[in-house]
C-alpha cells in the first residue's frame, strides 16, 4: 500500500510563513504528478498547486506568487512553501500524488489525511 504523510500546518499570522512536506511511502514504483489542494470550512476542495515529475509547476492565481511547490523525487516528497499568508487561506490543505506501485499497474491517485493551516488577522 501507499500512504502520504503531511506535516508543516499550523496557527501563523497574516504575512507570516509556513512549509508543508508531504512523503509517500510504500510499495511505489514510480511518482506522477504531486500537488496540494486545500478546503476551507463550508467550501468545495481547491486545487492550489501542482508540480510534474519533470518540475514543471502551475498554481491558483490566488497563491501566485506567494506559494512555491517544489520536490525531492529521490525522497518521494513534495513541498509547500508559503508566504505572506492570509487569513483566506486557511484551510485543510491535503497532498495528492499520482503513484504507480508496478511497472504494469494503472497511475493511482493517493490522498494524504490532511494538515489544518489558521492564518489570524
Amino acid at each position: 500500500q501507499v500512504q502520504l504523510v503531511e506535516s508543516g500546518g499550523g496557527l501563523v499570522q497574516a504575512g507570516g510563513s509556513l512549509r508543508l512536506s508531504c512523503a509517500a511511502s510504500g510499495s511505489i514504483f514510480s511518482v506522477n504528478a504531486m500537488g496540494w489542494y486545500r478546503q476551507a470550512p463550508g467550501k468545495q476542495r481547491e486545487l492550489v498547486a501542482t508540480i510534474t515529475s519533470g518540475g514543471s509547476t502551475s498554481y491558483a492565481d490566488s497563491v501566485k506568487g506567494r506559494f512555491t511547490i517544489s520536490r525531492d523525487n529521490a525522497k518521494n516528497t513534495v513541498y509547500l512553501q508559503m508566504n505572506s499568508l492570509k487569513p483566506e487561506d486557511t484551510a485543510v490543505y491535503y497532498c495528492n500524488a499520482e503513484i504507480k506501485r508496478r511497472r504494469w499497474y494503472s497511475w493511482e491517485t493517493n490522498w494524504g489525511q490532511g494538515t489544518q493551516v489558521t492564518v489570524s488577522s
